[in-house]
């Protein structure tokens, strides 16, 4: 499988009247032709400031640092002019917003949204009948029923699931290659994620595109991702195939993550897992580990030290003192569930 987006080194400030917050703080991945990368991690931990930096949504006060490197295709794309960045937007690259209410034109219907988009990139010269016709059978593809009537709704006058249906139409409607999509089931009933999830899979399968999806909740790209990666204070502190994150997490913070999902093992009268404490302060990060005071199993070198990233094999990369040969992993669970090392 070949690399689409290749991010090296970026970092991502603003510069505020308080000092400059570091929303992201030198992160690189990739993202592979075909599947699905999911950012995962609380807010505030840069997962949307990093999908801004990929559509070069990063306006002032915040500034993407020198030495940041994105390539898309082999090309960095973060120095695209106007004209090479208006190309990119909408046609190679597509983002479903978190809160379709807000994100889609109130004034205008909803079938003149999604054409607008096309009419955008009509590089194919289609007719107005024809993009027209297009914008339809996107609504159809979507499964959203009475297509024809729908193009002419405004979006107000829709469920949250159909409008977030039309999001995922409109952004789809010029076949992009890569589709990011920003906590697109946050709003919606569980009933509803799991439809919009399932539409999602199937679209990528027709339609053959990478999807970057970003979210808090590990439970809704269980059965979604092929690669996670785990964000905490701007960096990135575990990533790998959604297997080795989900049945070998080796961070603290990925573990908080997980036992912090709701169990349906559980008795009904135990309290939700929480994760104690916050974020620490962006515009004085912490020179050591991040997570250090939020983590139970912290070490004096973890509150004076940043721990370098130790590659496990297979793909499977962490940045944690708990993986040095010399940490004292007593107690320390390794799998999810409960269970101890051994």
């Amino acid at each position: 499988m070949s690399t689409l987006v290749n991010v090296k080194n970026l970092s991502v400030s603003y510069f505020t009247y308080a000092g400059e917050v570091q929303s992201v703080r030198g992160i690189s991945f990739d993202i592979e032709k075909g599947k699905t990368t999911a950012l995962v991690g609380e807010s505030g931990c840069g997962k949307s400031v990093t999908s801004k930096s990929l559509l070069g949504l990063i306006e002032k006060p915040g500034v993407i640092k020198e030495g940041s490197q994105i390539f898309y295709e082999g090309k960095n794309i973060l120095e695209f002019k106007d004209k090479e960045w208006f190309a990119f937007r909408g046609k190679e690259c597509s983002m479903i917003f978190q809160d379709a209410l807000v994100s889609l034109n109130p004034t205008m219907m909803v079938g003149k949204q999604i054409m607008e988009n096309l009419q955008n990139h009509n590089d194919a010269h289609l007719s107005q009948s024809e993009i027209q016709k297009r914008a339809q059978e996107m609504l159809d593809l979507v499964g959203i029923p009475d297509s024809h009537a729908c193009m002419n709704k405004y979006p107000h006058e829709l469920s949250g699931g159909m409008r977030q249906r039309v999001m995922i139409a409109t952004a789809l409607i010029t076949n992009p290659k890569l589709l990011i999509a920003d906590e697109p089931t946050t709003a919606l009933d569980v009933t509803i994620q799991a439809q919009i999830l399932e539409l999602m899979k199937q679209l990528q399968k027709k339609l053959g595109m990478a999807i970057i999806m970003i979210t808090h909740d590990l439970g809704v790209v269980a059965d979604i991702a092929d690669e996670i990666v785990v964000m905490y204070a701007g960096k990135i502190v575990e990533r790998g195939s959604n297997e080795e994150i989900f049945y070998n997490p080796r961070h603290p913070y990925t573990w908080a993550l997980m036992n912090s999902v709701p169990r349906l093992d559980l008795d009904n009268k135990q309290e939700l897992v929480t994760i104690e404490g916050s974020i620490p302060d962006m515009i004085n990060p912490p020179k050591s580990c991040a997570f250090c005071s939020r983590c139970p199993y912290a070490m004096n070198i973890c509150a004076e030290y940043e721990p370098e990233t130790v590659d496990l094999g297979n793909g499977h990369q962490v940045a944690c003192w708990l993986t040095d040969p010399r940490a004292d992993i007593t107690g320390v669970p390794f799998h999810t569930g409960g269970g101890k090392h051994e």
